[in-house]
């Protein structure tokens, strides 16, 4: 990685405006966080999208797009269940084409319990997989004709590994992993898994993408960079150890504020 890697923020439309000078003055990358709200694909997100547009006119840094998540599961067996979700992902491209975003965040299926049950019946860990990729696939496959990058972020996920394997498989530049930070930690503390930057480790060049917030260790806070307990160095050493170049977005409950947490990750000298 060259030079400091640049900070940018998962933001809801309301809040770009406020930040516009700071994003704008290092083209830092930006994610839009309203499409992942209850029925917003579901309804008119038609001027959702157009307030984006209109707000980052001129914009020539990287915007993406957080995708659907309530009520839909990656990982779903049964027909109708797939059907909504294969669905909900078709519109959610569809507003990336509405203004221009060129990635999209998924939320991984794999929870608390398929890592310690899974293995309890031959073969379906293999099968959550296969599954997996094929409710992604026409995704990926038009993801791909559109220049946009889908990545999966850990939300339960005990295992780095599990979507590493569905990226590997689906075998596409139009799919990569994210880490939630917070997540990480949260799965180390609470139910043993590795180190965040072990999460870092794990994804190795398939990292496209990084939500950046601290927790507690007890529950999901969505706190600013330095609130809490995610060691912050070992997780930018790894990230250039990795040699990827994922996009770092601060993603906090108080997005008014959104900056405080760049300011601290700056006073480390890990970041600009």
């Amino acid at each position: 990685m060259v030079g400091k890697p640049v900070l940018g923020a998962a933001l809801d439309v309301k809040h770009l405006s406020i930040h516009r000078d700071w994003l704008f003055e290092r083209e830092r990358p930006i994610e839009i966080s309203d499409f992942c709200s209850p029925n917003t694909i579901n309804g008119d997100w038609q001027g959702l999208a157009d307030e984006c547009r209109r707000i980052l006119e001129g914009f020539q840094g990287p915007v993406g797009l957080h995708g659907p998540f309530y009520g839909i599961d990656l990982a779903a067996v049964e027909a109708d269940s797939q059907q909504l979700t294969r669905k909900k992902l078709q519109i959610a491209l569809d507003a990336c084409a509405a203004f221009g975003a060129t990635q999209m965040v998924l939320h991984s299926p794999y929870s608390y319990w398929c890592h310690q049950n899974l293995d309890s019946w031959p073969g379906a860990r293999d099968r959550m997989t296969d599954v997996t990729c094929e409710n992604l696939r026409l995704a990926v496959e038009r993801a791909s004709s559109m220049g946009v990058e889908l990545v999966l972020e850990n939300i339960e996920d005990i295992d780095p590994r599990w979507r590493v394997d569905v990226v590997q498989q689906l075998n596409s530049a139009a799919i990569g992993v994210s880490i939630d930070t917070g997540h990480a930690q949260l799965a180390h503390s609470s139910y043993g898994s590795v180190p965040v930057d072990y999460f870092v480790q794990q994804a190795g060049g398939y990292l496209r993408h990084v939500h950046l917030q601290d927790i507690d260790g007890y529950a999901d806070r969505h706190w600013h960079a330095g609130e809490g307990i995610v060691p912050w160095k070992a997780v930018f050493r790894a990230i250039e150890l990795s040699g990827a170049q994922p996009r770092l977005l601060l993603e906090v409950t108080d997005m008014a504020h959104v900056q405080y947490g760049a300011a601290y990750l700056q006073s480390l000298g890990i970041a600009e």
